[in-house]
């Protein structure tokens, strides 16, 4: 298993190279950053200053590595908008990102799993037909939509819900936290389902086709016929060895949900890091856009490599075929 880990570490490694280097090529066409930071009155002599005092005049690959070396020891530059270090403004920005991500991805996995065993179970009820043609909505429309229809309905009809921002929150050491105001609850609510609900209907979908698949097998119908009671044949056996292929597809949409957030923090201006990427492309803020995309691979290769390590205590299977068959 070792072996297999450092292999995996040593792939995952080479990915986020190639992202870096896709990322920095597209970077040469959304602008340059120059013409934001120089007003009009701007001359040669100035442009050609400021190019050299960023490190612009370089080429493509010296800008890379030099980004990548001080990357590693935890330093993305200085923000051509704000004028800030890039590292202090992500940290400022990733409480209020995590905690979004944090309540979506429960709601995603906790309702998920549970629709798609019930589903499953339940597969002639009504109402199982009900959540299953519900479920086409989450998967079929566009997730800023699903916002702006929540917005219109709880925030402008109903005057439950806020509609934009974050509430108030409480600094816990640096951590700016919503958890623990009610304004900060009550804005959390609309921007989680939004994020949430795709992911959802996807599991639950997910979980269903498994789970159904799984019942048909022949040692279901031994452990039937042995008299064992419906929830321990659906829960114990059934929905165990439902669960390999579900956590590969939980683990590539928890990566999604921050990925994503990009869409739900714009429509609600939803003060995290993906609101802070979109501000960064309008303003060609090259260290910030960049040390977005490098973290967000780093989180997608770290929770798949999390994945394929959690398949060795999931599957016996897997562990047998590592072993040797032993």
């Amino acid at each position: 298993m070792l072996a297999f880990i450092i292999r995996r570490v040593g792939q995952s490694i080479l990915v986020l190279l190639v992202v870096g280097v896709v990322a920095f090529s597209m970077f040469n066409f959304v602008g340059d950053p120059i013409d934001n930071m120089l007003g009009q009155e701007r001359t040669a002599e100035d442009i050609a200053r400021l190019r050299e005092q960023l490190g612009l005049d370089r080429n493509f690959f010296v800008q890379y590595f030099r980004f990548l070396q001080e990357a590693i020891q935890g330093n993305f530059g200085v923000s051509y908008r704000q004028g800030r270090p890039v590292t202090q403004i992500l940290l400022e920005r990733a409480p209020a990102t995590l905690e979004l991500a944090a309540v979506s991805s429960i709601l995603a996995i906790v309702f998920g799993i549970a629709l798609g065993v019930f589903t499953a179970i339940r597969r002639d009820g009504v109402l199982a037909h009900v959540i299953m043609s519900a479920s086409l909505i989450g998967v079929s429309l566009p997730t800023f939509l699903i916002g702006i229809l929540l917005i219109y309905v709880f925030s402008v009809e109903l005057g439950w819900l806020p509609s934009f921002g974050r509430g108030d929150v409480v600094d816990l050491g640096g951590w700016k936290t919503g958890f623990l105001t009610a304004s900060g609850l009550k804005a959390l609510i609309l921007p989680s389902i939004t994020l949430g609900l795709y992911q959802m209907t996807l599991i639950m979908r997910l979980v269903r086709s498994e789970m159904l698949e799984v019942l048909r097998q022949d040692y279901i119908r031994f452990a039937r016929a042995r008299g064992l009671k419906d929830r321990t044949v659906n829960f114990h056996h059934a929905l165990k060895n439902t669960m390999v292929p579900v956590i590969t597809v939980i683990g590539l949409q928890l990566g999604a949900i921050i990925a994503f957030a990009i869409i739900t923090e714009t429509v609600f201006q939803w003060p995290g890091v993906g609101l802070l990427f979109i501000n960064a492309i309008q303003f060609v803020d090259i260290p910030v856009m960049a040390a977005y995309l490098m973290l967000i691979s780093v989180m997608f290769v770290g929770i798949n490599l999390l994945v394929d390590i959690l398949y060795f205590f999931i599957d016996p299977r897997l562990r047998a075929d590592r072993t040797g068959g032993h």
